[in-house]
């Protein structure tokens, strides 16, 4: 017998792997129950005459699967999940990201995790995994430290540091923009280089599943689709992001540009906007159209289940809360406005590369020189690639 708490698990990862808790009665039977978490899946057979006898094969099987789930305990930020998207690669083609590369909040509102990383390495993240071999990392970033030093003075300059951002930042770009063509021609397979919402209406719940073709004539024909409500739902938002996109005059077509910024809305400054606006909403308790701090550290409706979840990632309160009074909210009035936040979103804002250059430098300058020099971000290398460089004094020495 399942117990609620599993199927509460199981059916969102919003909840604390060790939030487990056994019922009485499952506690007292101590049945066969089967308990999903993620993608895997934990089935306990024991006998109800022993209690004893069962405790042990059942809590060890929990941990073992949530050791190999390597599950984070991250329940404010659900974005710390991003790359463990379960979709298809059908749907991966067609269907917005929920992260975007060099942006500095995830559509969902969270602060991107990894937006340090991506803008100091850009299309070279894949290279610095938490498994890769130190030595060759540490070669990579002595590599990466001579192209961003651009007048060979042994140091990184804010000035320096910005162009290098922006640099990486237009490489997340054309990435976007190549990975786009792909996409268009799944969603345009007549090559007509245009396609309407209908098409990609069929091609979208294709990707769920749907018969294509039944759906495409209930479509024609305007007939009732009969789609569960989360499905309606994803379809209904998509709609209005689709229509979005469409530039005036509006023709409820997109071309292969326009759909780029259906799928990126960073290539595009209206998308930019609406994309600013439904964080806002999501965000905004009071309906003012702006966000105050409370509301700003606080998360959307339905990210957790329970306050003692909300509680637990004290890092994450903090963190939003330096960035609205350090970053965002520009005129320190106590309020971020739509505008400010499209500024602060927009990644190919000049100043806010240099605001983020001099951050960036900051974190690791030791001699406070204003500058960075190599041992210094050979040191903070986890901060810049994510993977942490082993005895780096010891490695550079080597090195020269």
């Amino acid at each position: 017998m399942v117990t609620e708490e599993f199927k509460q698990l199981g059916s969102s990862h919003k909840r604390l792997p060790w939030q487990l808790q056994y019922t009485t009665q499952a506690a007292e039977q101590c049945g066969s129950f089967s308990v999903p978490i993620g993608e895997f899946c934990v089935t306990a057979m024991a006998r109800r005459r022993v209690w004893s006898g069962c405790v042990g094969p059942v809590y060890l099987a929990l941990v073992a699967v949530l050791l190999r789930a390597d599950v984070q305990a991250r329940p404010a930020n659900m974005s710390a999940h991003k790359d463990k998207n379960p979709n298809s690669k059908e749907e991966n083609e067609i269907l917005p990201p929920d992260h975007l590369n060099g942006v500095k909040l995830e559509m969902d509102g969270h602060i991107n995790k990894d937006f340090h990383q991506e803008v100091f390495l850009g299309k070279d993240m894949e290279e610095f995994e938490e498994d890769s071999e130190p030595r060759r990392n540490r070669r990579k970033l002595m590599e990466i430290f001579n192209k961003v030093d651009f007048n060979r003075d042994k140091s990184v300059s804010a000035k320096e540091m910005q162009r290098w951002i922006m640099e990486k930042t237009e490489e997340h770009f054309q990435e976007a923009v190549k990975e786009n063509k792909l996409s268009f021609r799944a969603v345009d397979p007549d090559g007509d280089a245009h396609v309407t919402w209908d098409e990609y209406r069929v091609k979208f719940l294709a990707s769920k599943g749907f018969n294509d073709k039944e759906m495409a004539e209930k479509i024609k024909n305007n007939e009732d689709l009969k789609l569960d409500e989360e499905t309606q739902e994803v379809l209904e938002s998509l709609k209005d992001r689709w229509f979005q996109a469409d530039n005036p005059p509006g023709d409820q077509l997109l071309n292969e540009e326009e759909f780029l910024s259906f799928l990126h809305p960073e290539h595009s400054r209206g998308m930019l906007k609406y994309m600013v606006k439904e964080i806002v909403r999501d965000l905004d308790q009071d309906g003012d159209q702006r966000l105050t701090l409370p509301e700003f550290i606080s998360l959307p409706m339905g990210t957790v289940e329970n306050q003692q979840a909300q509680d637990i990632d004290d890092d994450w309160v903090r963190e939003r809360k330096k960035e609205f009074q350090e970053v965002i909210d520009a005129n320190h009035d106590n309020f971020i406005t739509m505008e400010e936040l499209e500024e602060y979103m927009d990644p190919m804002n000049e100043y806010n590369a240099l605001n983020e250059a001099k951050q960036m430098i900051a974190v690791a300058d030791e001699n406070q020189n204003r500058s960075l020099e190599l041992e210094e971000i050979l040191k903070y290398s986890e901060y810049f690639t994510g993977s942490k460089l082993m005895d780096y004094a010891r490695n550079v020495h080597e090195e020269f």
